[in-house]
């Protein structure tokens, strides 16, 4: 076909562009790796300057969790209605005025709000980035640019938490005053400004996918988007590519929750499975360590720097193991990764509640004896290990492939939005877990890897091999 041998000679400099316009649109997902960790190091000194009691602490740090699952639900609806760079466009302007907002509020009331505004940006960006990618990317180098996801995302994380550490080393602590005499804290928030404006810039520049053009019948733009990023110079092949785009818009219906429906009138079985894979992604308690981790060390006895360099670290960790999990997915396949980071978060989660059980004291006073703060620090990031190279980016790969093509955007947006608030639900929850006591929070955990693992086994199918047309519910 001359829309294939186009594409598969695919001159280095259209490569480099499109490589470009997919990085500027995979910023999305560094904003939200950025966005929602920031909070970390700033969470002891939040507390301390509203004086907030564990449910208003836990419900502040995790609030932006419910508007990125409201981001997320309606972020198709404005891409389709809108387009897509004009959705990422809007997605920075609400992350800019978070960022702003979060850094400069007298209460705790506008900082929710504020915080809720920025987790509609992620959650629109979240979705948006990765569609934008898959629609503009060639076939043959599609995989590894939709990978750059991912990658952004736990490279927001590690930026967010080593921005952290250095605004609290510079100010002395988290609650120090710094520059134009406002706490360090208020400073993790306004530097989010300074990606999320870098995004809306950068947005401006890249061209609209061509299936949106084509959806809106703007033939002659999307003419010269796919002369762009596929360097197609033959009319005739250009012709066939729009013939083909045009051809799968018309075979596709508007997508209705109502075909997510089994023969029961309860949901298809894929469907529970998708929302599944994506309440236990958050209920083995990963966001934890990137939430709260800096008050977490602290609280055991590590000073205030030594936390935020353990919590940089895990970070890095982080993003080296996706790195790994990367490069595995399609050799070893999906289900043996998650079997794999399932029993291994399992004995690391265990290991930890049983050495926050040997902790004397409660609260500030806290302290593990002997070497087992070591202990339980090595047990972090081993479970950081087992996550990122597994559960992490895998769940991801699985929601984008397990569904038929028939529902795939409608389930993807429950599964999605099932996923914000699973993580809402562990986010707000830990704060009180941890007066019941540590080890009370990671045994919970551990339980939740623990049933992962058995749900993985019995219930998740391999989809590595299969082609998405064979996908059935």
């Amino acid at each position: 076909m001359a829309t294939a041998d186009a594409t598969d000679g695919l001159g280095q400099h259209a490569t480099m562009r499109v490589v470009l316009i997919s990085a500027a649109a995979a910023l999305g997902g560094f904003l939200f790796g950025f966005d929602t960790a920031v909070i970390n190091g700033a969470v002891d000194a939040i507390r301390g300057a509203f004086m907030l009691d564990a449910a208003q602490i836990g419900f502040t740090v995790s609030c932006a969790l419910l508007g990125s699952a409201l981001g997320a639900w309606y972020a198709g609806m404005l891409a389709n209605r809108f387009g897509r760079v004009r959705t990422m466009q809007v997605a920075a302007v609400l992350l800019v005025a978070s960022a702003l907002g979060s850094g400069l509020a007298m209460a705790p009331w506008d900082l929710i709000l504020w915080r809720l505004v920025g987790g509609i940006g992620v959650g629109v960006a979240s979705v948006i980035a990765p569609t934008y990618i898959a629609e503009v990317a060639p076939a043959r180098i599609r995989g590894r640019l939709g990978s750059m996801q991912q990658l952004a995302i736990v490279l927001g994380i590690f930026a967010a938490l080593s921005s952290d550490y250095w605004l609290a080393g510079m100010a002395g602590a988290a609650s120090g005053p710094l520059w134009l005499g406002l706490a360090a804290w208020r400073w993790m928030f306004l530097v989010a400004s300074v990606p999320a404006l870098i995004y809306g810039l950068l947005v401006l520049g890249v061209p609209e996918s061509p299936r949106y053009l084509v959806a809106k019948d703007r033939l002659a733009e999307a003419r010269v988007v796919l002369r762009q990023v596929l360097d197609m110079h033959n009319d005739s092949a250009l012709d066939k590519k729009l013939q083909d785009i045009g051809d799968s818009l018309r075979s596709e219906h508007r997508p209705r929750l109502r075909d997510l429906r089994g023969s029961a009138a309860g949901l298809l079985p894929v469907v529970w499975i998708g929302i599944l894979l994506s309440v236990f992604q958050q209920f083995v308690g990963i966001n934890v360590i990137f939430y709260y981790s800096s008050t977490l060390w602290h609280s055991v006895g590590f000073s205030e720097a030594d936390s935020f360099k353990i919590t940089v670290v895990t970070s890095i960790v982080n993003v080296l193991v996706t790195l790994v999990a990367i490069s595995l997915v399609d050799k070893i396949g999906r289900k043996p990764l998650l079997v794999i980071g399932s029993a291994g978060m399992a004995i690391t989660l265990a290991l930890m509640a049983w050495c926050f059980s040997q902790a004397t004291g409660s609260g500030a006073a806290l302290s593990l004896p002997g070497s087992l703060g070591m202990v339980a620090l090595v047990a972090a990031n081993a479970y950081v290990v087992f996550f990122g190279v597994s559960w992490g980016p895998v769940v991801w790969v699985l929601l984008g492939e397990m569904f038929p093509n028939r529902i795939r955007a409608t389930a993807l947006a429950v599964a999605a939005a099932a996923q914000w608030l699973a993580n809402f639900a562990i986010s707000y929850s830990f704060p009180p877990l941890a007066q019941i006591g540590l080890t009370f929070a990671y045994g919970l955990y551990a339980g939740f890897a623990l049933l992962s693992l058995l749900f993985v086994l019995y219930a998740v199918r391999e989809t590595k091999g299969i082609e998405l047309e064979d996908m059935h519910a």
